[in-house]
């Protein structure tokens, strides 16, 4: 098998790995339980085999593309909230799963989803370029939803350390890493090979990182699942309508194909992992539940990836 054949074939050794995390998680839930550790780790991992396939000198030219910054911003804080802002409707009478709802759909990822974008044949340097103005606006603009979209009641301080802690560890860390080994590589045959090596592990590494998120969480999602039943039409509604929006937004900036499959798995892709912690310091009548809501939120959007990945090019084109 070369590595084209490992990416063309990537589906079926997602879908394989989600499905022997979730055999795990219900038949060895302890040991299961204990991959939480990992989460941060191997996402890590993912973004460094990630960043050793962009061209870091053309990053500077994302920055540069106003129409594209334009669109992925409309569709982020403008479009995106009015639809969560309809979907939501319905939980009011259940405020934890309305608040771990708000928390994961109003928050833009920051990490993975360079790696769908790339998976999609997406523009994935425009979404790198995009993630600094990405984690500041959601850390600006997240407590002003929340307040609104409550009713002012929901209690929550919004935290920054979470959002901090995973731009540098997820992004910062292994884009730094990447462009480090990229230089050597120039001057050392081993490190030329070394990243030849890695150019295989994207598709490894995101199959581990499915298989260490849903084996860890899958037990507090059954736990839970009779008091989770009213958000999932909330993230299967988001699910479905999310790319829609991304690529409306995209043909109204009349963004090329590449920029515009970006700006939709941007659309189409929440920071549920970074938002946890937040759901884990709300209030202790709120806490389990809106966590268990959040962590609906990671294992449902993981599979919807996997379509997206042969949806929005066929969408988007």
């Amino acid at each position: 098998m070369n590595r084209e054949s490992l990416e063309r074939n990537q589906i079926p050794v997602y879908v394989v790995s989600a499905a022997l995390a979730v055999l795990g998680g219900i038949l060895a839930p302890d040991a299961a339980a204990k991959l939480d550790l990992l989460v941060t780790p191997a996402i890590a991992v993912l973004m460094y085999a990630m960043f050793l396939q962009i061209p870091f000198l053309e990053l500077k030219q994302g920055l540069g593309n106003r129409a594209y910054i334009s669109a992925v911003l409309v569709a982020n804080f403008v479009l995106i909230p009015l639809l969560v802002w309809v979907l939501t409707r319905g939980l009011s009478d259940h405020p934890a799963l309305l608040i771990g709802a708000l928390l994961v759909l109003l928050t833009p990822c920051i990490d993975y989803v360079v790696v769908f974008t790339h998976l999609g044949k997406g523009d994935s340097r425009l979404t790198l370029a995009a993630t600094p103005i990405l984690l500041l606006l959601q850390l600006l603009l997240l407590p002003i939803y929340l307040s609104v979209m409550t009713g002012g009641e929901s209690g929550v301080v919004i935290a920054v350390a979470p959002f901090v802690d995973a731009f540098l560890l997820l992004i910062v860390a292994p884009l730094l890493l990447a462009v480090a080994t990229a230089g050597l590589a120039k001057r050392s045959s081993i490190v030329e090979k070394w990243n030849a090596g890695w150019a295989w592990l994207p598709v490894p590494a995101m199959a581990a990182v499915l298989v260490v998120v849903i084996g860890s969480q899958i037990g507090a999602i059954i736990r839970e699942i009779e008091q989770l039943v009213p958000v999932i039409p909330v993230y299967i509604g988001f699910m479905v309508l999310a790319p829609l929006i991304g690529a409306f937004t995209s043909r109204m900036f009349k963004l090329p194909v590449a920029a515009a499959r970006a700006v939709t798995f941007s659309a189409s892709t929440r920071n549920s992992l970074v938002v946890l912690p937040l759901a884990l310091a709300l209030p202790e009548d709120l806490r389990g539940i809106a966590a268990a809501a959040v962590i609906t939120q990671t294992l449902s959007e993981l599979g919807s990836e996997l379509v997206y990945v042969r949806a929005i090019p066929a969408l988007v084109k």
